[in-house]
């Protein structure tokens, strides 16, 4: 089911999505290999645009950073509209647990933090043939950057579930985390930033302290 129905989260064990053992084995991702497979594949890009193509070093620096800010909207607007698309069938309903619905059930699992790499490999291409057709060379630094917000991303979305709350500045994105997936699943869709809940209009609302103490150590809470 959908997170959106409020089930409680389970923080010990994983979910079996398919009968199939490779199918299943697929689904299980550890967090080192996208880490490593777009950093490295975000360094071949670069080094390729400016060995390759001749751009300047500042001329990537500022593809690279607009294709950096260019994810944090592209992971809002997939996180909402996609990964939480209203359940109206049964497939639909099948879908949106197997792409999401499952994470919101056990949030702990730390082989489903990220998206298997094959999966996200495919997803990879497509947005270099669409960057390629739309800006031509200066797809090359762009999608460096894209792919970097991306591991970015990874790293924060992990760092939320697997690690306490740390007494710093970057405790924000843990209580943000925390309150979609205990309080208000509706809400706080920004993982890496809350910049376009902002924009968008779906920060938390407004609720006693209580709660939001409550919900903001939720993820801690659970270890």
């Amino acid at each position: 089911m959908e997170a959106t129905k409020h089930k409680r989260p389970k923080h010990k064990g994983s979910a079996q999505l398919f009968k199939n053992p490779i199918l299943e084995k697929l689904t299980h991702t550890h967090i080192a290999a996208p880490l490593a497979i777009f950093t490295i594949i975000s360094a071949v890009l670069i080094y390729f645009g400016i060995v390759e193509k001749g751009f300047e070093v500042p001329s990537m620096i500022l593809l690279f950073l607009g294709g950096f800010f260019f994810f944090t909207l592209v992971e809002y607007l997939m996180h909402k509209h996609l990964y939480h698309l209203p359940v109206t069938n049964p497939k639909r309903e099948k879908f949106v647990y197997t792409m999401h619905g499952v994470h919101h059930d056990y949030p702990k699992d730390k082989d489903r933090l990220a998206m298997p790499p094959i999966l996200s490999l495919i997803l990879a291409t497509v947005f270099f043939v669409i960057y390629r057709s739309v800006m031509g060379d200066y797809a090359f630094g762009f999608l460096a950057g894209f792919l970097m917000g991306y591991t970015a991303y990874l790293g924060v979305h992990y760092s939320v579930h697997a690690f306490k709350v740390p007494n710093n500045f970057l405790k924000v994105l843990w209580h943000h985390h925390s309150i979609h997936h205990y309080r208000e699943p509706d809400r706080a869709f920004g993982v890496s930033s809350p910049l376009w809940d902002y924009v968008f209009g779906t920060m938390p609302r407004k609720s006693p302290v209580k709660d939001r103490a409550e919900a903001g150590s939720s993820i801690d809470d659970h270890k």
